[in-house]
């Protein structure tokens, strides 16, 4: 048996959490100039089976160790993760498209943030996710700054378009928090499957409303943004469920806006404004209040038998007989245990709190 790891609370959930929003964000900038004229259906099922289909291409490549790394989905899993395919992969971008065709830009642009608050209430609400003030306000001051670059001084108009996009909000968060009860599972197959769904849905709807594809390489460009913006990113978000819970990786989440926008200004030309500037200061201050959270405080672990990736921590004091490769997966049980130390919502650390 190897000796155990310690290492910061802070990783790998909160860089795996701003790499993926990272990557989203700059999703929108780069196929804004790859592939303007494109139908919507079209491009967001494409953008998705690039997602698929380079994820399935990594998986197959990878062979045998990508299952020795990774627990695999079992029957309990299935009806979460179809729940969150639906929600996340069918209803949500279904919702926004004919949202869009109601409702001006703008006021959808700023209806979009609420993806982040529904994603926290519910973990919150629904799951009873530990949220304390220093996170509510980091997160406000995160969704503040988005909705900040969102504005366009036109307000949001409440029509039924609007109700579609909020909708869609909604169908995000809850794909979030299904997403999260399946977090331990091998991540790169709970993506891929997400996006081939999502994607034959999306491209499916395009055909059926007349769109045609779009040439050879404007294909391959978008296939090749939606694998890194959509498929590796859905990755990295999934594995920063299990260390951080729903709550901070959407808030994390949320500075994708942000992080797109500034690379509209290094791609595209976008001119740097005072809106930019106050909405990252916002962003930052909300940012600064998450990484300074240190929740601390003794907590026990009851007995526990799961199986998921991990390396020999802590809280993974088991043998194996013969020498083994970290990370690994495997059934295990865990030993119940009283101790402090600083932690987030993760795999092992469920608890309540008074």
């Amino acid at each position: 048996m190897s000796e155990p790891h310690s290492h910061s609370h802070l990783w790998p959930g909160v860089p795996l959490a701003l790499g993926s929003a990272a990557l989203f964000g700059a999703t929108p900038p780069l196929s804004k100039l790859l592939l303007n004229g494109v139908n919507p259906f079209m491009l967001a099922g494409l953008l998705y089976l690039g997602a698929g289909l380079g994820l399935a291409l990594y998986r197959l490549l990878r062979g045998r160790q990508a299952v020795a790394g990774e627990a695999q989905l079992t029957a309990g899993d299935i009806p979460w993760l179809a729940l969150a395919i639906g929600m996340g992969g069918v209803i949500a971008p279904v919702l926004l498209m004919f949202g869009l065709t109601l409702n001006t830009a703008s006021s959808s642009a700023l209806l979009l943030n609420l993806e982040g608050l529904a994603t926290m209430a519910i973990a919150w609400l629904v799951y009873r996710e530990n949220v304390d003030r220093r996170l509510l306000f980091g997160a406000f001051a995160i969704l503040a700054g988005a909705i900040l670059l969102s504005w366009q001084g036109e307000g949001v108009a409440f029509n039924r378009g609007a109700l579609m996009v909020a909708g869609a909000c909604l169908a995000w968060g809850i794909d979030n928090n299904f997403t999260r009860r399946i977090s331990a599972t091998d991540p790169v197959v709970i993506a891929m499957l997400k996006g081939l769904v999502a994607g034959v849905v999306n491209v499916g709807l395009a055909l059926a409303g007349g769109a045609l594809f779009p040439p050879a390489s404007v294909i391959a460009a978008t296939a090749a943004v939606g694998f890194f913006g959509i498929g590796v990113s859905l990755v990295m978000f999934i594995v920063a469920l299990r260390h951080l819970g729903t709550a901070r990786t959407g808030a994390y989440y949320s500075l994708a806006p942000f992080i797109g926008a500034l690379l509209a200004i290094a791609i595209l030309g976008d001119a740097v404004t005072l809106k930019l500037a106050a909405a990252g200061v916002l962003m930052g201050v909300g940012l600064w209040l998450h990484l300074s959270e240190r929740h601390e405080h003794e907590h026990d672990h009851e007995e526990l038998e799961h199986e998921h990736s991990h390396v020999h921590d802590e809280h993974h004091q088991h043998h194996h007989d013969g020498p083994v490769s970290e990370p690994h997966s495997h059934w295990h049980r865990h030993a119940p245990m009283r101790h402090r130390h600083p932690h987030y919502p993760d795999l092992h650390h469920r608890h309540g709190h008074g």
